[in-house]
């Protein structure tokens, strides 16, 4: 399915809405690690600080303790979870674990879900979750989660959702941020799909994908 690029002065702040929203449905949401998606959770627990209706998930994980500055869990505990006056079902991948005990353990636990609202950020390889160009992840056809090394800094094991996951979401969502991320941008939503930029792939899904981003990385 195209997506639909939304082009904002303040992004995060859409964004932020979108989860607010949804948690105040009480909705299925899987979060997402990066450096401009801190900012969309904290507006998210200033609009709606109960989320006790609702169930939080990540896309992927650094293979790192939660404590670790690296954990995408961390980041989201930090801006989003430790402002809520009502905390949500939280289902956080254990990185402190083996990689493939890990994923193992996660498939078996979101197997049983619908993702309600699946939140993405964009490398600037075009990466999408932690699925890299050239990763063998992106094979994956029966699997939801898997593990494998990583193709950017920080070059620790990951573990991810796979694209039978992504495309069996209710909804995607993309944060992009900046003009580092512009050439991905067109990669990931304007060029033809290809392997080459992983997150083009969700094209060839149902899953309605919406794209919020600056005008610096709508830039190409």
């Amino acid at each position: 399915m195209d997506p639909v690029l939304h082009v904002d002065e303040a992004p995060e702040q859409r964004v932020g809405e979108l989860l607010a929203a949804a948690a105040r449905a009480g909705e299925t949401i899987v979060l997402t690690g990066g450096s401009s998606v801190g900012d969309a959770y904290t507006h998210a627990a200033a609009l709606e600080p109960d989320w006790s209706r609702a169930s939080v998930w990540w896309g992927d994980e650094r293979c790192v303790p939660p404590d670790d500055e690296r954990s995408n869990y961390l980041l989201a505990k930090r801006t989003l979870l430790d402002r809520l006056a009502k905390q949500p079902d939280v289902h956080r991948i254990r990185g402190e674990l083996q990689p493939a005990d890990a994923a193992g353990e996660y498939e078996k636990e979101i197997g049983r879900v619908e993702l309600d609202l699946v939140l993405l950020g964009l490398g600037p390889d075009a990466h999408v979750a932690s699925l890299f160009p050239g990763s063998p992840q992106l094979d994956e056809r029966e699997r939801l989660v898997t593990s494998g090394p990583a193709g950017l800094e920080p070059y620790v094991d990951r573990v991810t959702l796979t694209l039978p996951a992504l495309h069996a979401a209710e909804r995607i969502v993309f944060l992009v941020t900046g003009a580092d991320k512009a050439e991905a941008v067109r990669r990931a939503f304007r060029d033809e799909i290809d392997e080459d930029a992983p997150a083009s792939l969700l094209r060839r899904g149902i899953v309605p994908i919406d794209v919020y981003l600056d005008a610096a990385a709508s830039g190409r």
